[in-house]
């Protein structure tokens, strides 16, 4: 498979700028697999229509840590900007770090930020990868310090990775509740606690995986073989209470609805020993065409962007010429795209 494979045309206006004034007033692309594939066109909040009776949804409840940072060199008073990606037993912090000009070892970065004392980053060590490790000013776990001193970190492509007051609301699930993400599980930013209960109504149960959304499941892929692509680890976990009632959903003949491609990661690394059980830790799992998933039945999604290990992984679920013809089908009928877009259930 080539790279060139999981390309397509978007005009720029469908990438969407703003979440829907509702979570649940998004569209909804539906897509049932078969041959030949059936697409219709709904509303998210027409969900529990679309789900049976003993379903079982699968969110992953993440929660986004205010990972961007701005600030100064100290020594240059040159601007730079960094993205918090984890912290290390040691109690370093991992950044990604964007600057002009060449950052020296033992540097103090200044971060910018109403909180007082400021906050000052010295740099530490580089990372085989490239990533600078940094030594914190202030004492206390990242994610409380990050709370005062750091911004959102909406992608790029949205007002230019540039957070305004709601995106602190509005880029976070409702159920978020483990923090350690750089990026939102976006297909979970559609869901109310009204359509929960239309959902529980329904029969339409409901269980919670974590994984901590890392840079590495954004980084485009930019291998030509696409089966020479790995995605970067990610901290995740499934619960025994989680596994029990996936089992569960099996054997009574419902379908396994992963919310997102991330929930889908976590819970077929879970289930690659053929069956699915309680487990922790870093997932290393690539998904891409071929792959037989063992545990998720069905997967709602947003829409991906081109050349994307997001878009392999579709794809991989749904076939690639099936996601090429569906992605189509969505810019002609003028679907928003990607985080604050709109979604697709495929069944």
């Amino acid at each position: 498979m080539h790279l060139s494979d999981f390309d397509y045309d978007l005009p720029e206006d469908l990438i969407a700028q703003r979440p829907a004034e509702r979570r649940d007033a998004s569209r909804l692309f539906v897509l049932r697999r078969g041959e030949p594939a059936a697409f219709a066109h709904r509303q998210f909040i027409d969900l529990p229509e679309l789900l049976s009776p003993g379903d079982l949804l699968v969110l992953n409840d993440t929660r986004v840590v205010a990972a961007r940072l701005v600030g100064r060199r100290a020594r240059t008073e040159g601007k730079w900007e960094g993205l918090f990606v984890r912290e290390h037993a040691d109690g370093t912090w991992e950044l990604l770090v964007q600057t002009r000009g060449r950052l020296l070892l033992g540097e103090t970065l200044l971060v910018d930020s109403p909180a007082e004392p400021p906050l000052r980053l010295v740099l530490a060590r580089k990372t085989p990868e490239g990533r600078w490790l940094v030594r914190p000013s202030e004492e206390g776990p990242a994610e409380s310090v990050l709370a005062r001193h750091g911004q959102i970190p909406i992608p790029p492509y949205i007002r230019k990775g540039r957070p305004d007051a709601r995106d602190g609301e509005r880029y976070q699930t409702v159920y978020a509740s483990h923090a350690g993400a750089v990026a939102a599980p976006t297909a979970g930013l559609h869901f109310t606690p009204e359509l929960f209960a239309r959902l529980e109504e329904r029969g339409v149960g409901r269980a919670f995986v974590t994984l901590h959304v890392g840079p590495g499941t954004f980084q485009p892929v930019k291998a030509e073989d696409v089966t020479r692509h790995r995605v970067e680890g990610e901290w995740g976990q499934v619960s025994a209470e989680t596994a029990e009632m996936v089992r569960e959903c099996k054997r009574r003949g419902g379908k396994v609805v992963a919310v997102g491609t991330t929930s889908v990661r976590v819970l077929e690394t879970a289930g690659r020993g053929g069956s699915l059980a309680a487990w922790s830790g870093l997932t290393d799992l690539t998904i891409l065409p071929p792959f037989a998933f063992r545990v998720v039945d069905a997967l709602l999604t947003n829409f991906h962007l081109p050349r994307s290990s997001l878009l392999l992984l579709v794809s991989a679920f749904a076939g690639r010429e099936t996601i090429r013809a569906a992605y189509e089908e969505a810019v002609r009928r003028r679907y928003r795209f990607y985080s604050y877009g709109d979604a697709m259930l495929i069944l």
